[in-house]
């Protein structure tokens, strides 16, 4: 095959390079040809080639990553490495390790891409300055960095307030550390780290109580001890209703706690004690509220003519979780239907053909007969 043949293979397919002989492999037209394609192709140039600056040169540019396939000579020459780390910052990890001491190439590496500061130099892993342009970007950043700097609240703090879960590669000397994680809580205002602070704090409730004002789901992983804290369970439900998923039973049982998390969203209802979902009188009180109270009360309320009718006229949609008998009752249904038109679907059959619920509902949206 002649040059002229080879080069209209590879127009028409690159792939073509990969099935030329080690005599067109080594023609530097067509090497450079194929890398400017794709970088990635100088593995497959001769190695002749791939001591040569300018084919190199051509790969990283359109692929830092092919900075893999250069030889050792050119992975050492920082005008080939700076325009590897250029297009793809994680192409450090192929640069000589002389490079990966060079603060310049470094921080540029990290600058494109913050996790190159994986393949840094021990000693650049404890440069402040590198180490918080790569955390500035992503917090698990952290995750790469020294020792040292692990344990440095600052570094720590910008880690969190970028992803607070980088708490996981912060050094254990903060994560026990009551003053700096009481100080991240307020910084970070999302308590979602609370899982990977020391036990010991998990029983603190100093420390409990910032983390379910920041983020109330941090309940789940206080001590057993502070869930039965009425202050505490009060704080993380008002933050997030279905943190009550996380109290003591003995807070469950607690009306004015579920009451605030009903409040929120009547779902919620769902973590209520069970006594609580047949105390009528609670739930007649609740379904006011919120209609969505009525999908976790107990069966036999779900059958009570006036708890029904007051979940139906806050929230049509309540007629769903409603016992059949009572979507078969006019008035009900019609209040549902005042509320909210599209409740029609929920109607037993009979009442779907009445004509005051029809006309009802059509004065409301006359698309909602189309649902039937």
């Amino acid at each position: 095959m002649n040059l002229t043949e080879a080069k209209k293979l590879i127009n028409s397919n690159i792939e073509n390079f990969k099935k030329f002989d080690d005599r067109l492999k080594s023609n530097k037209e067509l090497a450079l040809k194929a890398v400017k394609e794709n970088g990635y192709f100088l593995e497959f140039v001769h190695d002749n080639l791939k001591k040569e600056n300018e084919v190199v040169l051509e790969a990283v540019k359109q692929n830092g990553y092919a900075l893999e396939f250069a030889h050792e000579s050119l992975r050492k020459n920082k005008e080939i490495v700076f325009e590897a780390i250029k297009q793809n910052g994680y192409a450090l990890e192929f640069a000589h390790e002389s490079l990966r001491k060079d603060k310049t190439i470094v921080m540029k590496a990290v600058m494109n891409y913050c996790f190159a500061l994986k393949f840094a130099d021990n000693i650049l892993k404890n440069d402040k300055k590198i180490v918080l342009e790569a955390i500035k970007q992503y917090g698990y950043s952290l995750k790469h960095a020294s020792k040292n700097l692990q344990k440095d609240e600052e570094i720590v703090l910008e880690a969190l307030k970028k992803n607070v879960f980088s708490l996981l590669y912060a050094d254990e000397s903060l994560r026990k550390d009551k003053k700096f994680i009481i100080k991240a809580l307020k910084a970070c205002n999302w308590g979602t780290f609370f899982e990977f602070v020391d036990n010991h704090l998990k029983k603190d409730k100093e420390v409990v109580i910032e983390a379910v004002k920041q983020w109330g789901m941090a309940l789940q992983f206080t001590h057993d001890d502070l869930k039965k804290d009425k202050e505490i369970v009060m704080m993380a439900v008002k933050q997030y209703c279905n943190s009550l998923e996380h109290a003591d039973e003995t807070l469950k049982k607690d009306k004015e706690i579920v009451l605030e998390a009903v409040k929120q969203n009547g779902y919620a209802f769902k973590y209520a004690h069970e006594s609580l979902k047949k105390d009528k009188n609670f739930v007649y009180k609740l379904v006011k509220i919120s209609g969505n109270v009525l999908s976790y009360v107990d069966e036999s309320l779900k059958k009570n003519k006036e708890i029904v009718l007051e979940a139906v006229k806050q929230n049509g949609n309540a007629l769903f979780h409603a016992d059949v008998s009572l979507k078969k009752d006019k008035r009900i249904v019609l209040e549902a239907i005042k509320n909210n038109c599209f409740s029609l679907i929920y109607v037993e059959d009979n009442l779907k053909k009445d004509k005051k619920i029809i006309e009802t509902a059509t004065k409301k949206n006359e698309y909602c007969i189309k649902l039937l």
